[in-house]
């Protein structure tokens, strides 16, 4: 059961919802779209609780800078948060996520991003985000979609040489993406199918930035 108190009007544990626009049989003529994903659903033990609601230097929250360069490059964006998280659900849903809960979220990152997927799974590809990389510029993040959108099977961005984030998956995943679980994220899809990342060039450090420790923000 929820508890009652700080309520959302309407938690989405399923999100069944928010995303039947991407799963409606008539959507075939969609199926280039590409919906994102935010994966707020950690627990951030090592900042020391609550980290995607601490505030960077001009006061805006860690995980609604996330949501905002997000919402800037596509207008669908699909937020997984923890089961009872509401101070958070409730954030990004001001910020203008889709936020669905997630019981499975102690199981780890594959697992939440698994749900997102779900929650989505009628899109013709998913630009998956952590929420604590807030300083990625919305140029990049629509680079990432608008490469999938041409063809590729899985996009990142890199910069200097380096491989960051989001990356994107494109539907033909969408059965392997479903499948994960535990704390590896997607890293086994990204092994197996490694011949098959289009890497797409930016100067854009914000894709290798993000906070694991307070004494990050200052970096």
């Amino acid at each position: 059961m929820c508890p009652v108190a700080h309520t959302p009007a309407h938690p989405q544990a399923g999100g069944a919802c928010q995303s039947a626009r991407y799963n409606q049989p008539d959507m075939a003529k969609q199926q280039k779209h590409i919906a994102a994903i935010l994966l707020a659903a950690g627990a951030g033990s090592r900042f020391g609780g609550d980290k995607l609601l601490h505030p960077l230097e001009d006061g805006v929250a860690i995980a609604a800078h996330a949501a905002r360069n997000l919402l800037a490059a596509t207008p669908d964006v699909i937020a997984v948060v923890r089961w009872g998280d509401f101070p958070l659900y409730e954030m990004l849903e001001q910020e203008g996520c889709q936020v669905t809960m997630f019981q499975g979220a102690a199981r780890g990152m594959g697992a939440s991003l698994a749900h997102g997927v779900k929650e989505a799974r009628g899109a013709g590809g998913w630009v998956v985000a952590l929420a604590d990389m807030p300083r990625i510029a919305p140029a990049t993040i629509r680079a990432v979609a608008a490469a999938l959108e041409a063809g590729a099977q899985i996009a990142a961005p890199a910069c200097r040489g380096e491989r960051g984030h989001p990356v994107g998956f494109g539907a033909a995943l969408r059965d392997e993406l479903l499948a994960l679980d535990g704390d590896q994220g997607a890293r086994a899809v990204l092994e197996r199918h490694r011949d098959a990342v289009k890497l797409v060039e930016c100067d854009d450090p914000g894709i290798l930035f993000d906070v694991d420790r307070k004494g990050d923000i200052a970096r």
